[in-house]
């Protein structure tokens, strides 16, 4: 009895000290002026229940504190907004205190000069230098002629076998990206890139913690490998004089060519940047696509039929061009539904500078604002029928257009590479549909939060049409 009598009042004691710390902690951050909501544990906030809960986590907290809420995610203060006019005017609005930003592990992985980082006129030079890389001079004269030529190459001899689909398109993603970065020497160190790569990503959305066996650690200690990689190979580069017809071959040269002359850090962080954000967007709607295409036949039918009318107009091993790109109005269509109903991005973050009111609330400077954009994506006065998927919706132009289309981003940061990643998508599609059919095995479970995946992969069953 003396033994349990001990254990009760040990447990009292801890629910007594925990309901303290969290008591203090929400002490801490009421500020007079700051948005109702819930602050949780010091240092981890409630990262926990954010990752766990995602979309369920957002909508409970509206529901008891409004469209616009404060709480502590990812190791930030962080004000939420779920306010669709409201996400408009803070995405539009960079110059009146609110600048990227992106979670502290995010910043240290992908590097302080990498473009989501850095603002006013630094950003202008680094927006400068990669859009110079992916306009559309350049995806229609270098990188489609690459991109076309690595997914022939990639799709062969998927015949009659059962694959991973998830562990494809990451593939698919990361070694295109590289292809069009680094040409000659991609297949030489795509072994030894890709893994540390992966290790990486992972990094990025996790807690700044730097112990043994973390996700942050492992990603930093990535980043390094990584650095070391690309500094040899512009070392090589330099040493041998040699012109190259690829994105890094270009960020190198210091003729008149280039206006945006960058260093050796920026470079390198420009080039994990664009692996970075392509292989995110371009792996995740690609895998996405195979799931719904298969799900949905009369989409499938109708997609087959227009990359079928291309292949019918060139001959066997012809490639695509850009006319053909541009021709793919229902592959665009089939990409957009595919990024809305996935929700492969669920929103941005931003940083104030300044103490600033938005909304009727005061927010203090340094703290976060979370662009929630998820919930615009099934919102049924703009989609309606949300939950169907269905790619006719965006045969009409206007709907790309519309003001709360912020699949892409929005304001000055619209994701650069926007057409580049759709290029990649389309080609993959097409390649993979005048080819192949397929069936999905296992029925495998799939996850829509903090990333879309399949934690036990997705499979399914090639063969040939």
């Amino acid at each position: 009895m003396g033994v349990f009598m001990v254990i009760v009042g040990l447990f009292l004691m801890v629910m007594c000290a925990c309901a303290a710390v969290l008591r203090w902690n929400e002490l801490r951050y009421r500020k007079k002026g700051l948005p109702p909501g819930t602050m949780g544990w010091p240092v981890f906030g409630e990262t926990t229940e954010f990752l766990k809960q995602g979309p369920n986590f957002m909508k409970n907290q509206r529901a008891r504190y409004g469209s616009f809420f404060k709480s502590h995610i990812l190791g930030c203060p962080t004000v939420v907004s779920m306010d669709p006019e409201l996400n408009r005017y803070i995405l539009m609005n960079e110059a009146k205190g609110l600048v990227p930003g992106y979670p502290q592990s995010m910043l240290d992985i992908l590097g302080k000069c990498n473009i989501a980082a850095v603002h006013g006129s630094t950003h202008k030079q680094m927006r400068g230098a990669l859009l110079a890389l992916i306009s559309p001079s350049m995806i229609r004269q270098q990188l489609l002629p690459k991109i076309d030529g690595f997914m022939r190459g990639f799709l062969s001899n998927w015949d009659n076998k059962v694959i991973n689909i998830q562990d494809k398109t990451k593939e698919m993603a990361f070694l295109s990206s590289l292809k069009q970065i680094v040409s000659a020497e991609s297949s030489s160190v795509a072994t030894e890139f890709m893994p540390e790569f992966f290790k990486l990503v992972l990094g990025t959305l996790s807690l700044p913690i730097d112990l043994p066996g973390t996700d942050y650690r492992r990603g930093f200690q990535a980043r390094k490998n990584i650095l070391k990689t690309l500094g040899q190979l512009i070392e090589q580069r330099r040493e041998s004089e040699e012109s190259h017809k690829d994105m890094l071959g270009y960020l190198m040269r210091h003729d008149d060519s280039n206006r945006h002359k960058l260093s050796d850090a920026e470079i390198i962080d420009q080039i994990i940047t664009i692996l970075y954000s392509g292989y995110e967007t371009v792996s995740t709607t690609s895998m996405m696509a195979v799931k719904y295409l298969h799900d949905h036949p009369t989409v499938l039918e109708e997609l087959r039929k227009e990359h079928m009318g291309i292949r019918a107009r060139k001959k066997a091993d012809e490639p695509i061009d850009w006319n053909d790109l541009k021709s793919m109005r229902f592959t665009r269509a089939v990409i957009f539904e595919t990024s809305r109903l996935a929700t492969i991005v669920n929103g941005v973050l931003r940083k104030t500078t300044q103490e600033m009111e938005l909304n009727g609330f005061v927010i203090p400077e340094g703290w976060r604002i979370y662009v929630y954009t998820r919930e615009i994506n099934y919102d049924p006065f703009l989609y309606p029928d949300p939950l169907a998927f269905n790619p006719w919706r965006w045969m009409d132009k206007g709907l790309e257009s519309q003001n709360y289309f912020l699949i892409f981003g929005g304001g000055t940061r619209q994701c650069p590479g926007k057409e580049l990643g759709i290029a990649e998508i389309s080609t993959f599609l097409h390649y993979f549909v005048t080819r192949y059919r397929w069936e999905e095995i296992g029925g495998e479970k799939l996850m829509k939060f903090p990333r879309v995946e399949a934690p036990n992969g997705l499979h399914i069953r090639v063969s040939s049409n």
